[in-house]
């Protein structure tokens, strides 16, 4: 019995540029992921006076990302190639390093404005191929996320003014 192949993508993108689009919201995928899990390791490990409100905050946070993941991760799919999902790959193509040890609820929140504007700039850069490509529904996704990374940083710079 022959197997079917799978029929080819027609969606009026190329196949060049769905493979630099996916290769970009890989990297998306891997910042947001890295930073999904920076937020949550914080929400359980908080400490200080700010405890109540950070682990509040944090949940909320990681829970909004963990959403995303998935619609990202969908969209690589939708352009016709595999989305990442193992944490080697995610270290490899994430701008984002990993937090060692435990650190302090400022610093903790430092660390997540400087992780939410990372994944951010990630979400600008693929723009430029995006629009080439006339490529509406992951222009649609990056406008949405950047909205909330955007808004998350600024809310979360607000709690270091003095």
């Amino acid at each position: 019995m022959a197997t079917k192949k799978a029929p080819g993508i027609d969606i009026g993108i190329g196949d060049k540029d769905r493979a630099a689009i996916a290769a970009g919201l890989s990297k998306f995928l891997a910042d947001s992921y890295t930073l999904y899990l920076m937020t949550h390791n914080f929400h359980w490990n908080v400490t200080g006076p700010m405890f109540n409100t950070l682990h509040l905050m944090f949940m909320g946070q990681y829970t909004e990302q963990w959403n995303a993941l998935d619609m990202i991760a969908e969209r690589i799919r939708s352009l016709g190639h595999p989305a990442p999902g193992t944490y080697k790959e995610f270290v490899k193509l994430a701008s984002i390093k990993e937090v060692e040890g435990n650190p302090k609820a400022t610093d903790m929140i430092r660390l997540l404005v400087s992780a939410q504007e990372a994944t951010a700039r990630t979400a600008r850069s693929l723009f430029p191929a995006v629009d080439k490509a006339n490529d509406q529904p992951t222009m649609d996704l990056l406008t949405q996320r950047l909205e909330v990374h955007e808004k998350t940083a600024w809310m979360l710079r607000s709690l270091l003014e003095e």
